[in-house]
């Protein structure tokens, strides 16, 4: 069977020794904290895709961004791939604020909230503060609960 790739995009933004993540309401990842960030669409690229998305979920407008990752997540027993180009915010305007499908909350690096994550974030979360690009690969349960494989590397440049 052929895997199906689908290009995503997820965008943190790191301030003071802070992160700014979002409590998914609705939809995939409902229940758990996440970057901001979603599906690329037709006629847009990807760099686009991320600014839509964070304006639509938390408000705020994306002077500057920086691509810090690749990483393909895969779902046991499903063809599907999600390619997920992750971003630093750099430079942004205005104030996050809740939307229809995310309530952004400002996290202390110490008080990231791993438990309701995605259970990768703990692997290649503490590489995007620490400012280095990289690239992965996660296999999780079909559930979605647990990380069934794991590849990720530090790179220099994507």
């Amino acid at each position: 069977m052929e895997n199906k790739r689908k290009i995503l995009t997820l965008c943190c933004l790191k301030k003071g020794g802070q992160i700014l993540l979002g409590m998914k309401k609705r939809g995939f990842g409902a229940g758990r904290w996440n970057g901001f960030g979603g599906k690329v669409k037709t006629g847009e690229n990807i760099e686009q895709a991320a600014i839509r998305e964070t304006q639509e979920e938390c408000g705020i407008e994306i002077i500057e961004l920086e691509k810090t990752g690749i990483v393909n997540f895969k779902f046991e027993e499903s063809p599907e791939i999600l390619e997920v180009h992750l971003f630093n915010i750099k430079r942004f305007a205005g104030e996050p604020k809740e939307s229809e499908e995310m309530e952004p909350r400002w996290f202390s690096y110490a008080e990231i909230p791993f438990d309701s994550m995605w259970p990768d974030d703990q692997f290649w979360l503490p590489l995007f503060l620490e400012g280095k690009k990289f690239k992965g690969y996660f296999l999780f349960n079909k559930e979605g609960s647990k990380v069934l494989q794991k590849k990720l590397e530090i790179i220099n440049e994507i």
